[in-house]
Order: C-alpha cells, then sequence, then structure tokens
C-alpha cells in the first residue's frame, strides 16, 4: 500500500521556518511610513542580520509590538495617525527594557532633547547613514550583557540597586526606569560617594566608542533625578535617597 501524500500546506506555513530562524535574531521594529525609507531599512537590517518587521503606522506599530518582543524600535516621528513623541512615551512605558532609537528629520537640539526626554536611547537625524545606524546598533546592544548573578545589590540610604536582577528598589517600592536610567544609577551606585567622569558614563553606559550627542547623558541624568525625586516624594514615611551632584568639567557623584 502507498503511503498517502501529505495533506498540502497552508498559505502561512511556508513563513514558519523564517519564523523559526528569526528567534535567535535581534527582533527590530520598523515604524516608518516612507516607503522608500522602510524598504531601504528593512532590506539593510535583513542584511545585518536583524529581524525586522515593518509597520506604516503608529496604530499598526503597537499592535505588533503587544503582539511579539521585540528588541529595538526604530521610530519616525512624522507618523500619519500619531505623535511620534507620544508614541515613543507610550512604548517606553509599556516595555522598559525596549532600546528605542528615532530616525527623524527633525534637527534642532530641542528636538532632540525632547525626543530623548520622549524615552529615546538614540537619535539620527534624516538623511542618515545605513552603516552609522547599524553601527549604533551594535553599540546600544554591546551594552545589553546579563549582569552577573553573583554580584550582592548596593544599598545606599534606603536605596537598593540590585544589579542582578536590573531592580532599584527605595525601601519596599520598586522605582520603574528605563534601561539607561538604570545603567547610569549601577555605575553611579559602583563608585558611591566617587567622582564618575563623563567619559567613564558614557563609556559604561553606552560605548567606549560612542560617537551620538553628548547631551544624551545630560538628558538621561536630569530625567533619572526626577524619577528618584518623584519616588522620595510618593514615599509613605520619611526616606534617604542619595542626591546625585553635578561636578562641573568632569562628571557626576553619587552622594550617600
Amino acid at each position: 500500500m502507498r503511503t498517502p501524500a501529505p495533506p498540502p500546506h497552508r498559505a502561512d506555513r511556508p513563513h514558519a521556518p523564517e519564523r523559526d530562524r528569526d528567534r535567535d535574531r535581534v527582533r527590530v521594529l520598523v515604524i516608518e511610513d516612507d516607503d522608500t525609507i522602510g524598504r531601504h531599512l528593512e532590506t539593510g537590517l535583513t542584511s545585518g542580520g536583524y529581524a525586522p518587521t515593518w509597520s506604516r503606522t503608529g496604530t499598526s506599530a503597537l499592535a505588533e509590538a503587544e503582539r511579539t518582543t521585540y528588541d529595538v524600535v526604530l521610530l519616525d516621528l512624522g507618523l500619519p495617525d500619531v505623535d511620534g513623541l507620544d508614541l515613543a512615551r507610550r512604548l517606553r512605558a509599556r516595555f522598559p527594557e525596549l532600546l528605542i532609537v528615532i530616525l527623524t528629520a527633525r534637527a534642532d537640539e530641542i528636538d532632540v532633547i525632547a525626543g530623548l526626554d520622549a524615552g529615546a536611547d538614540d537619535y539620527l537625524v534624516k538623511p542618515f547613514s545605513l552603516t552609522v545606524l547599524l553601527a549604533r546598533l551594535r553599540a546600544h546592544l554591546r551594552r545589553r550583557p546579563p549582569a552577573s548573578p553573583q554580584e550582592e545589590p548596593l544599598r545606599l540610604g534606603d536605596l537598593t540597586v540590585d544589579t542582578a536582577a536590573r531592580r532599584c528598589l527605595l525601601r519596599d517600592r520598586e522605582l520603574t526606569l528605563r534601561p539607561k536610567e538604570f545603567d547610569l544609577l549601577a555605575v553611579l551606585a559602583r563608585h558611591a560617594d566617587s567622582a564618575v567622569g563623563r567619559e567613564t558614563l558614557i563609556a559604561q553606559v553606552w560605548d567606549e566608542n560612542w560617537f551620538g550627542p553628548t547631551k544624551t547623558l545630560d538628558v538621561t541624568m536630569a530625567s533619572l533625578r526626577r524619577r528618584l525625586a518623584e519616588a522620595e516624594t510618593a514615599a509613605t514615611a520619611p526616606v534617604h535617597v542619595p542626591q546625585i551632584i553635578t561636578l562641573r568639567g568632569h562628571g557626576y557623584r553619587l552622594e550617600t
């Protein structure tokens, strides 16, 4: 007796092997309404070893981000249906560990600051070099190795910085920090009461070959300070929170 032929594949079955391969690659959600730029990014990211998904609107991008776990978002600010900065805030609030890179034609310093303050980790002005974009992605992703589980939590007053679990507690209340905010706090906490230079912070939190705007450090530090101050204000009992001191011309010190 002949073995029956297997049933025909469903229309979506040919994509299954690609999906399996994607699990081993960095997933990138591209949010871009321009067809030329979108195709360029999709092709370049695939050639660079990434697994891109392209959404042309903010609404579809949010739905896609809820369906699939992404490592990186490349976000155009000039979307047809939602405000790009608002979308960055929503993505950051919903996915704190997500790496968000803004790609936009808005080149003024105030726009860069607004983008970083909205939750972006990096900001690239159009027209941009795909080679530079891929280099920046590699630089960011290199800074995300898992923390050593042997490292003991750092206790500074009523603040606990647990680098192994990537958690920050003010007594028994957990603070919600963006990835770069946590990384900055961890570096300062490891060198508590000592001066830490700007170059050291940029090298350890971003990358030693970082070539983005140094304003990124100032914006992220200001945001970290706000979060610590808000947590202190919201505490139901008096708490001791270390203060971040600016050392002009040098860097910062976490003073316990």
